[in-house]
């Protein structure tokens, strides 16, 4: 006869629901690791069976340690469960271990990781984006869940490197200086003005100069050194860190959730 003391021991290490237990339980004719090993192979059955369905939900979670950094992005179907503790706590121990044990051995214990939770919740949960950054100081900053930003500097602060997290998560620069642009880039925004320039009756060495003013200022933009700071418009980011003292910015990584 299976006791509640049973029960309650599995549910203990489960998670899982009461009836889940009992049921595991008298499949494993009340031994508690083949109850167990019944239970894993059920939660593996089930996120097969949802494997397939959309999961463009989730939470963007960043851990750090001396030196070095890690973002990741966990998936799962609903707003509702991204705000799950579980499933948070699921996010935030899959990016303790890649921190710890590196994101190759993360990825491989991830399976197991996550299918208990998906037998739990009844969603669809997979890990999406994951990076590592490692620098001298590592700047972070997380909105709601839903967009995080890991970036690494030579030197600087934390406070430093948190306000330039935040102003990244706001301004969403593309690149991180002008030699990163890639070359088709610059083509297709050349294409792109060409147009528009050609269109005026200025002559040709002010329209060449119009379309270097129009291609500069369109990158511009999109590159993080040159974006005046969210926090203070009167400097650039180039000249904030000159200010704190020429630190660097070796690169940063954003993620967000749902765009």
């Amino acid at each position: 006869m299976i006791t509640t003391e049973q029960i309650k021991e599995l549910r203990d290490q489960t998670g899982v629901s009461v009836m889940q237990c009992k049921k595991a339980l008298e499949e494993a004719g009340g031994d508690m690791e083949k109850a167990l090993m019944v239970l894993k192979k059920k939660s593996s059955d089930i996120a097969a069976k949802k494997s397939d369905r959309e999961a463009a939900e989730g939470v963007v979670v960043i851990k750090k340690s001396a030196g070095k950094g890690i973002i990741l992005t966990l998936n799962c179907e609903t707003d509702f469960v991204a705000k799950n503790s579980d499933f948070v706590d699921l996010a935030n121990v899959l990016a303790d271990k890649a921190l710890a044990d590196g994101i190759d051995a993360m990825k491989t214990a991830s399976v197991d990781m996550i299918n208990p939770v998906v037998q739990k919740i009844g969603e669809n949960i997979r890990l999406g984006d994951v990076a590592e950054l490692s620098g001298a100081v590592m700047g972070s900053y997380v909105h709601d869940g839903k967009s995080g930003v890991l970036v690494s500097l030579s030197g600087g602060d934390e406070t430093l490197g948190k306000d330039i997290a935040m102003h990244i998560a706001a301004m969403k620069p593309e690149y991180l200086k002008k030699e990163d642009i890639p070359e088709e880039k610059r083509k297709l925004a050349t294409e792109m003005f060409e147009t528009e320039v050609n269109a005026s009756d200025k002559p040709a060495e002010i329209k060449a100069k119009m379309l270097q003013g129009k291609i500069d200022t369109f990158f511009k933009e999109q590159t993080l050194l040159e974006q005046p700071f969210v926090k203070n418009p009167d400097t650039t980011i180039n000249g904030l860190l000159q200010k704190a003292g020429n630190v660097t910015i070796s690169n940063f990584i954003r993620y967000t959730i749902g765009k």
